[in-house]
């Protein structure tokens, strides 16, 4: 029997944990370590979604291992009213590593980060009404969900007062199209704001975006789509918000998403991969907008803001981001792992796209390649074979969409690593496709 059928294990799991999304996968995890998670029968299961799409450098980094343990011999946690040199000295680095984006903030999550941006940006403009993208995922709290519109709206009452989406350009089931069929997403964007301006009160504050959506099934915003959004923006007084949650610190090839475009927001969110796993995130925005918000009593005052622990491990991130080369490897390794799902899509009809950007990469799964006919249960199926021969990947189901797996290993992948996960989706479509 395996070791992953404890029965106690499992009894004391369902009778006290509060379920909170999709089903638990049916694996104890005893540890992890590098690119690898290893359960209760010390299997190596190689992990293509870095934990909650955060461990940037794989598990139990050396170099973060011995950050914890010194820092937490120094200090952890402090007064939120102190100050540490490892919360200075990352706003400072961040900063020099987004010039225009000058004024930083330490705090925990995801969510958080979003909720800070979303409260300044009201503050600051002296609006109240949000606009996301209809794929969004933004965070469960407060103005975050309701800027959340992927999922998890039914049942829990009216969402924030003005909140509103417009449909995210999708180049693989495009809306609008140019005569040869190809996305016409300036088109899109403008019907859209059309449909904003009709709906808004006045009162416009923010646009809250990710660079590439990732709950939304890797949806990238075309190269010129994100200056288009910031004039928009611009024209209606209203400020430009980029969720980099998953995008930043490299991930795409680029250390922030949006420089590839470049195109400044007026305010900027990181947090899974600054930590590398581990809870740190921030919120960035410029001097302007950072001493307005400050003279008009700007209050985000949370338990762990500004905490030293996290702050000295999202500084080791970005010594070991750069001493290794990091974000060149994501662009090096991201288009090796592209150029394989390529030759996969020639052998497996259901291979409907492939897309993102260096080390986050979208696959959709379709019931076949001509009509595009969503592949949900099909995707299950690919990601229940992958599993059962050591490898992890999320797929996420979405309206309108087939299954769509989003590939993001760590930063750290190696080569030969990308060809055995490579060489286990093949074997894995093969087997789900008899």
């Amino acid at each position: 029997m395996s070791l992953n059928d404890d029965p106690a294990f499992w009894s004391r799991a369902n009778d006290h944990l509060i379920r909170y999304g999709s089903a638990f996968e049916k694996l104890i995890i005893e540890r992890a370590e590098g690119n690898y998670v290893y359960d209760a029968d010390g299997r190596a299961i190689l992990d293509f979604t870095s934990g909650q799409m955060s461990a940037l450098l794989g598990h139990s980094h050396p170099d973060i291992v011995s950050t914890v343990n010194k820092q937490m011999a120094t200090v952890a946690h402090l007064f939120s009213g102190m100050l540490s040199r490892p919360v200075v000295d990352l706003a400072s680095r961040l900063a020099e590593l987004a010039p225009g984006l000058d004024r930083v903030m330490l705090v925990t999550t995801g969510a958080e980060s979003n909720e800070a941006a979303i409260r300044m940006a009201k503050l600051v403009t002296g609006g109240h009404e949000i606009v996301a993208f209809a794929q969004s995922w933004h965070g469960m709290t407060g103005a975050a969900a309701s800027a959340t519109y992927s999922a998890g709206r039914f049942g829990y009452g009216p969402a924030s007062v003005g909140s509103f989406v417009i449909p995210a350009p999708d180049t693989y089931r495009p809306r609008f199209t140019n005569a040869d069929g190809s996305l016409d997403w300036q088109t899109e964007l403008d019907d859209a704001f059309r449909l904003i301006d009709c709906q808004t009160s006045g009162k416009l504050a923010a646009f809250i975006a990710e660079p590439i959506l990732s709950s939304g099934g890797i949806i990238e915003l075309p190269l010129g789509y994100l200056a288009a959004l910031k004039k928009k923006c611009e024209e209606r007084g209203m400020l430009l918000i980029l969720d980099e949650a998953q995008t930043g610190v490299g991930r795409t090839g680029t250390m922030f998403a949006f420089q590839r475009d470049g195109v400044t927001p007026d305010i900027m969110s990181l947090s899974k991969t600054l930590g590398a796993g581990l809870p740190l995130a921030a919120i960035m925005t410029s001097k302007e907008i950072e001493e307005k918000a400050h003279e008009r009593g700007f209050l985000f005052y949370t338990t762990h803001v500004s905490d030293p622990l996290p702050a000295a491990i999202g500084n080791t991130v970005l010594d070991v981001v750069a001493r290794d080369g990091l974000v060149e490897k994501a662009t090096e390794r991201g288009a090796q792992m592209r150029n394989g799902l390529l030759e996969l899509q020639k052998q497996f009809n259901c291979i409907g796209d492939i897309r993102g950007r260096g080390l986050l990469i979208g696959l959709e799964v379709v019931k076949d390649q001509e009509t595009k006919a969503p592949g949900y249960e099909l995707g299950t199926k690919i990601m229940e074979e992958a599993m059962r021969r050591g490898l992890s990947m999320n797929v996420v189901k979405l309206p309108g969409m087939g299954g769509v797996f989003r590939i993001a290993p760590p930063l750290t992948v190696s080569a030969e690593e990308i060809d055995k996960a490579l060489n286990i989706i093949s074997d894995s479509m093969a087997a789900a496709t008899k």
